[in-house]
């Protein structure tokens, strides 16, 4: 900064421009609130349909988070202006004193170009010479320099801030430039750090880079600065020299155990990184995905996304990022698979090779494993990634179906289709020693992300879109997936948590698939967005076969409770929703609703309840702890609007003055779901008394109960009891609950095992 810029400088215009941004605070401030409570409260309540459902409701969410966006990107800016006006003026104020100074001891301060001189008076002299002169000159540039490394990191903060996105607003909040610029300098510094030989790396150094990785990895300003001065390859050079223990003996054998924690904030950083749309992060992302069929180093037989993949295992990395990424890795999985005629062997962990993954859980060899968990946590990339085609018709491959004319042709195939039920896993070790399970592990919850629209193990909340169309489809073909051969799930039964919470979160669609009168099942199941249309025998197999998993037992269990009590609230608020006949009274209409719904729940239940009896008797009753220490955990469903969200996110139902049945409270669900997870409706047994699928008193009694208790409740939330429709559903659920028995004698063969079905792509 030149010395008659600070020096005569009027710092008006600046406090124009902090006045300015802290009156748009107090606007932005407004707008943020109206858009939370009134646009997206609004767009929550309202009963969306059709396309609406699907992209105006979404639109209208993300719209009002921008206001969010604009508020805090606004009050950074303000904050850094702020800060960096009073520290000018510090620093103007402490030249003008030092001048003052000099002149009181004989020396006389003058501009000259950008720069600045000190002359002594001749007559009297400064008290100490030219020490007194040196002195000040020093004291002024010292000041001068500060004023410009203020000038300087301020305005780098502000455009760094303003350039992380091309459109929208940032959502990075700062309290002053001095915290801004630190992330940029940290940024720098820790890139340098990662940047030097690995063969050179310190072990302090490698736990200041942790450190520092650890603090920031969620700041936007220093997670893309570190990306981008580290560079694509230099992250896959880093990542791969680290783990490998011939390449600094000294950091491995004292930081080996810490490499999870470095792994995982460097994951967490550049998930942060990757959000941001500057010019270099959209070179970063482009670099990393041409690198990723690239071998790390010439003398490397580790691929780029054997590298990369293990750093996607944490945070939220963009979703066209992900798309790309997914694409150029399935792309070289055809390739080294032969378009899937074999393993892919290429991806195999062999003795020598170093261990990519830290986390305990595989080797990170396979580059699919940490791809699926970065799916699993950016639903809507999931949703893509799956239902994108992985062979046509008229690729060079082996895999058949059969035509309407039952004779057998090339089939095409998704990467749903290969990688659930076509590929030939790599087999990996997990720390132990032991088969890991990760890879299908991450699968699952991949699916999860994909069919819900949320992060795997989370739950939705109201801002959770409705299903889309290829969500939709991706749960249907999952679920006729295991329809038609059981074991890709049996097999795995670890992902049946997933697989239980997609059956919980599509309960409108399944109970609309097993519902006989379909001409009137728009109204008594409504949903909104894209309902899944799954066939009933394909709904009755996938149930059975979930419903010998603990945790798939109990997601659907907890999640067929929840909806049944939502939905009759629902229709006790509205009983002209649901018209059986024209001619009946309106009281007469709503049993019959109430009724439908109570059928199929007993029918779910029975179907489940089924499963649990089949998977109990396997092993002689020795699981059936597991099962009730399962239904325990959707204790944590109680409280957190899961009523809403099972039932209800996906329809958003609305009752008498705009009040959102099942209540935002939730209580009517929430007593079922205690009653459930407390002990109250617990079906549990001292002994096996299930055979080959066939009910027992227990199960049946704990359906009737759990039934009738959700209609009283259902009935009294919304106002409108009736202890005749409470009897009525009981009674229904009774018969639901046979209709389980019939349905299952069908395709169940004597030993209680479902019969693999002919694939029906």
């Amino acid at each position: 900064m030149d010395f008659e810029a600070l020096h005569s400088a009027n710092f008006k215009t600046l406090d124009d421009t902090v006045d300015a941004w802290t009156k748009m605070l107090v606007k932005l401030a407004d707008l943020k609130k109206d858009a939370r409570d009134g646009l997206r409260g609004k767009a929550n309540k309202a009963n969306w349909a059709g396309y609406n459902a699907t992209v105006s409701r979404e639109f209208i969410g993300k719209t009002a988070e921008e206001f969010n966006d604009a508020h805090t990107q606004a009050e950074s800016i303000r904050n850094i202006i702020r800060d960096t006006q009073g520290e000018l003026k510090a620093q103007q104020r402490l030249l003008k004193e030092a001048i003052e100074r000099g002149r009181n001891n004989h020396m006389s301060v003058k501009p000259a170009g950008s720069g600045f001189t000190v002359t002594p008076n001749p007559d009297p002299k400064p008290a100490n010479g030219q020490t007194d002169v040196d002195t000040l000159r020093n004291e002024l540039q010292g000041i001068l320099n500060t004023a410009t490394e203020v000038d300087n990191t301020a305005s780098t903060s502000l455009k760094a801030l303003v350039d992380l996105t091309d459109y929208g607003f940032s959502g990075q909040k700062y309290a002053d430039r001095d915290s801004a610029a630190a992330a940029i300098k940290e940024a720098e510094n820790l890139a340098r750090i990662a940047k030097k030989n690995p063969e050179d790396l310190t072990v302090k150094e490698f736990d200041t880079l942790n450190a520092g990785l650890k603090k920031y990895s969620g700041d936007e300003l220093f997670s893309e600065r570190f990306a981008q001065q580290l560079g694509a390859k230099g992250t896959l050079e880093f990542w791969d020299a680290i783990t490998d223990p011939a390449t600094n003996r000294d950091v491995y054998s004292e930081r080996r155990e810490q490499l999870g924690d470095l792994q995982k904030n460097l994951s967490l950083t550049l998930a942060t990184a990757t959000q941001a749309d500057t010019p270099a992060m959209s070179r970063w992302t482009s670099e990393m995905t041409d690198l990723g069929s690239q071998p790390v180093h010439k003398n490397s037989t580790t691929m780029g996304f054997q590298v990369m993949s293990n750093l996607m295992r944490w945070g939220n990395f963009d979703d066209s990022f992900l798309r790309s990424y997914g694409s150029e890795l399935m792309e070289t999985e055809k390739a080294a698979t032969s378009n899937g005629r074999h393993g892919a062997t290429v991806w195999t962990h062999m003795g020598m090779d170093p261990n990519l993954n830290r986390t305990g859980e595989d080797s990170g060899s396979d580059p699919m494993i940490g791809f699926l968990k970065a799916l699993s946590n950016s639903p809507d990339a999931a949703t893509d990634f799956f239902n994108e085609p992985f062979l046509s018709k008229d690729d060079d491959h082996d895999f058949k179906e059969k035509n309407d004319e039952d004779k057998e042709v090339k089939a095409s195939l998704s990467n749903f289709d290969y990688l659930f039920e076509e590929r030939d896993w790599p087999p990996e070790r997990d720390k132990d020693g032991e088969n890991s399970i990760s890879g299908r592990n991450n699968l699952g919850a991949a699916l999860e992300a994909a069919t819900t629209g949320h992060p795997a193990g989370e739950l939705p909340t109201l801002d959770t879109p409705a299903h889309n169309a290829g969500q939709a489809e991706l749960a249907k073909n999952l679920m006729v997936s295991i329809s038609e051969n059981p074991e890709r799930l049996t097999k795995y039964g670890y992902m049946s948590d997933s697989v239980g919470q997609i059956a919980a979160e599509y309960m409108p669609d399944i109970n609309r698939g097993l519902y006989a009168g379909k001409e009137s099942a728009n109204d008594l199941f409504p949903v909104v967005g894209e309902a899944a249309k799954i066939p009933e025998v394909d709904i009755t197999r996938f149930l059975y076969t979930v419903g010998q998993n603990p945790e798939g037992y109990a997601a659907v269990n907890a999640g067929q409770a929840a909806y049944t009590t939502s939905l009759m609230e629902y229709h006790f608020s509205n009983p002209g929703a649901f018209v059986q006949d024209s001619n009946f009274s309106e009281s007469d209409n709503l049993k019959q609703g109430i009724e439908g719904v109570a059928k199929m729940s007993g029918e779910v239940q029975g179907t489940i309840g089924a499963g649990r009896a089949f998977a109990s008797e396997e092993d002689g009753g020795a699981k059936d702890q597991d099962f009730n220490d399962a239904i325990q955990t959707t204790s944590t469903w109680i409280g957190s609007g899961i009523g809403i969200g099972v039932g209800l996110a996906t329809a958003p139902f609305i009752g008498p003055g705009g009040i959102v049945a099942g209540g935002l409270a939730g209580t009517a669900v929430d007593e079922i779901l205690g009653g459930l997870t407390e002990g109250l409706l617990k079906d549990s047994s001292g002994e096996v008394i299930y055979r080959n699928g066939q009910e027992i008193d227990a199960t049946r009694q704990s359906t009737y109960t759990l039934v009738e208790a959700a209609a009283e409740k259902a009935g009294e939330s919304a106002k409108n009891p009736s202890p005749a429709i409470v009897d009525a559903a009981a009674n229904a659920a009774e018969q639901g609950f046979n209709n389980a028995r019939t349905n299952l004698s069908d395709f169940i063969d004597g030993e209680g095992t479902p019969q693999q079905l002919e694939p029906k792509k």
